[in-house]
């Protein structure tokens, strides 16, 4: 186990973003939730930083507290950031934030936690009128194939809009607005990991080439089945 992650790292290490996503669907998403330009921002689960900057965008005079629990994707973010001093960088769980927050984003990272869980968590740390963005492997169609269930590796909570919006009303908050993640923010993460394999296949040892065919089988997946699911992005406040 050790050795295949070690070999995970070797291919996600340097990579400009550990998920799908664009800077639209920031900019998006802080619109709804009515973040101002001094707000306190949290991304929860940031990855090596790779939301960091466009969510300065929304915040120009704001601060930015950025969480991963992988330290080493804290230090590439702390390399790209250790000049501006409205960033703050922790290595740490973030289910043990402290607040408070007036907006938190997560790409891709609540199912660490579970929808219900994670919000009822920062409930306590958001600001009044704070807002939660997050977003979720969600299915777009009542008759998914059975690829495009396969592609979550047996996630149990998998379910569609309406499942995602009970598990928020469940958590005591209310959706302001979903939204896809667009094709473009998949191939902004793909890319650059289709080149990483590339640039490793030739000198791999058997657990790096394992990996790396896991790798292109995750992308071939979402590029098979992105009409019938991929990720949602919901604008949630408590009630």
């Amino acid at each position: 186990m050790m050795e295949n992650m070690d070999a995970f790292f070797t291919l996600h290490a340097g990579l400009p973003r550990e998920g799908p996503g664009d800077t639209a669907d920031i900019a998006w998403a802080a619109g709804v939730a009515g973040t101002g330009p001094e707000a306190r921002i949290c991304d929860a689960g940031s990855g090596p930083g790779g939301d960091v900057a466009a969510l300065l965008q929304a915040a120009p005079k704001g601060q930015v507290t950025a969480i991963d629990a992988h330290a080493p994707f804290i230090d590439i973010a702390r390399d790209r950031f250790r000049t501006d001093p409205r960033v703050t960088l922790i290595a740490g769980d973030m289910a043990d934030l402290t607040g408070p927050f007036d907006f938190i984003w997560s790409a891709g990272a609540v199912y660490f936690l579970g929808i219900e869980p994670a919000l009822t968590s920062w409930r306590e740390i958001l600001a009044p009128e704070g807002a939660v963005a997050f977003s979720e492997p969600c299915l777009f169609t009542d008759t998914p194939s059975e690829g495009a269930v396969a592609f979550w590796q047996g996630y149990e909570p998998l379910t569609d809009a309406e499942g995602i919006a009970a598990q928020v009303r469940s958590a005591g908050y209310e959706t302001l607005a979903t939204r896809r993640v667009p094709d473009s923010g998949w191939e902004k993460y793909f890319g650059p990991i289709e080149a990483r394999i590339s640039e490793l296949r030739a000198d791999a040892d058997a657990a790096l080439a394992a990996v790396l065919d896991e790798e292109e089988a995750e992308i071939a997946g979402w590029r098979a089945h992105k009409a019938e699911t991929g990720y949602l992005l919901s604008v949630v406040r408590p009630t």
